[in-house]
């Protein structure tokens, strides 16, 4: 028996669409005034008990159950306007006391600014539900009505014809004028239909909308955009972290190797400048010699400069890099990074520094005997592994070599995690935004 793929489901006939919305927005309007109603009733009855006993102390409890009606009233409300807005509407968080003993816990949610706008909704909506539930029984009684006149006009009185009145006033009351401009009035109002419903429905779905999720939602925006102001600052403060610690490592780097090479260099030239007239083959030896230090000097500042900018990153990408940085290494590298496109540069060079210090810190301090090397690209970010199989016991905490690379990481709006128990190994994981 064999299966096949039946694919996505086709997507509604337009009509069948246009049809199943007027019906939703029928039934969202038509039980929204019944409802309306009663909400109304019990909202004002409980609040007007509640404010007039309140100085006798009986009137909180019928205020927190009003309250609670009004609550259960919303909860009812956001499940019917989801489908006439044709989205999903969520429900807000109430503010919950807990701890606080019984009396506190009861009396919680006249505390609660979401319950006290779900009352102002059970109490207000029935001014936008009787707008709308009036122009959709006007529209749907004069359409129905007219499209059905000629069924049932003889059931109606007719007047007999008084032709010499027609005539005077310049019209026909014949029967087929009669039903031919009812007809006509069924159509206009068929017609115009799904639109006046549409609005009508749109029109109480909007209010209800506003009152009970708008704060929500509007707490929720300021929320996330605090969150994400602070994500920014902890990046800026992130990338500040990194580029002063990089700038102290390059600057030790600089001052116990090149900078030493090139004093001495410059004390071996003065040598040989003093010694090529009374011994020429000792001035050459030094010479000879200076070169070759001039060569190693090279050889450090290029390593040096792998770890800023290395050009082979910005000519053919990151797996070029990698495999150069791999054959460095002096300790075994197992390589697996397929071909991916292009990134933004700046995810680039994060992830070869990640790599360049990660194999760093395991030729210096793992002991380990091979190192294995994974990036992938996903759907939302690039994911750079690094695992080895040395001592472990790396750590991310300050004052650990790693500390720097999580600034950096952390710079580029990605996360880096350290698996590194004692004696069994090391595991680096980088996850960086693309």
């Amino acid at each position: 028996m064999t299966t096949t793929d039946a694919g996505p489901a086709p997507a509604p006939h337009p009509t069948r669409r246009f049809l199943r919305q007027l019906g939703i927005d029928t039934q969202y309007v038509l039980v929204g005034f019944p409802l309306g109603l009663i909400a109304l009733v019990v909202g004002i009855t409980g609040f007007a008990l509640g404010t007039g006993l309140v100085v006798i102390w009986v009137g909180l409890p019928i205020m927190v159950g009003t309250l609670m009606f009004a609550r259960g009233f919303a909860i009812t409300e956001r499940a019917r306007i989801a489908p006439v807005l044709g989205r999903s509407i969520p429900q807000p968080t109430y503010k919950r006391v807990r701890g606080q003993g019984l009396l506190r816990r009861t009396f919680g949610p006249l505390a609660d600014g979401q319950s006290w706008l779900d009352l102002v909704h059970a109490i207000f909506r029935f001014i936008p539900s009787t707008l709308a539930f009036c122009f959709v029984i006007t529209w749907w009684a004069a359409a129905l009505a007219g499209l059905t006149y000629p069924l049932w006009d003889w059931a109606l009185p007719h007047p007999p014809d008084n032709y010499e009145l027609h005539e005077l006033l310049g019209f026909d009351d014949s029967m087929g004028t009669r039903i031919l401009f009812n007809v006509s009035i069924g159509m206009f109002f068929a017609g115009t239909l799904y639109w006046v419903v549409r609005a009508a429905a749109l029109m109480e779905a909007h209010f209800a909308r506003g009152l009970l999720i708008g704060a929500w939602e509007l707490r929720r925006q300021v929320a996330a955009a605090e969150e994400a102001r602070d994500v920014a600052q902890r990046q800026k403060a992130a990338a500040v972290s990194a580029e002063a610690v990089a700038l102290r490592r390059l600057e030790r780097d600089i001052h116990d190797g090149p900078q030493q090479r090139l004093v001495r260099l410059a004390m071996d030239l003065g040598r040989a400048e003093q010694q090529f007239a009374d011994d020429p083959e000792r001035a050459r030896a030094i010479v000879a010699e200076a070169l070759t230090q001039t060569r190693e000097t090279l050889d450090e500042l290029r390593a040096l400069s792998r770890g800023i900018a290395p050009p082979i990153l910005v000519d053919r990408g990151l797996r070029a890099a990698l495999t150069a940085l791999a054959s460095r290494c002096t300790v075994p590298v197992d390589l697996d990074a397929p071909p991916i496109d292009r990134l933004d540069p700046a995810v680039e060079s994060t992830a070869y520094f990640v790599v360049a210090e990660a194999l760093t810190n395991v030729a210096k301090h793992s002991h380990a005997n091979e190192v294995q090397v994974s990036v992938q690209r996903i759907a939302t970010g690039l994911i750079v592994t690094v695992s080895d199989d040395g001592v472990g016991g790396a750590s991310l905490a300050k004052g650990h070599g790693l500390a720097g690379l999580d600034d950096r990481v952390r710079a580029a709006g990605g996360v880096l995690a350290v698996d590194s128990p004692e004696g069994a190994g090391t595991r680096l994981t980088a996850a960086l935004p693309i």
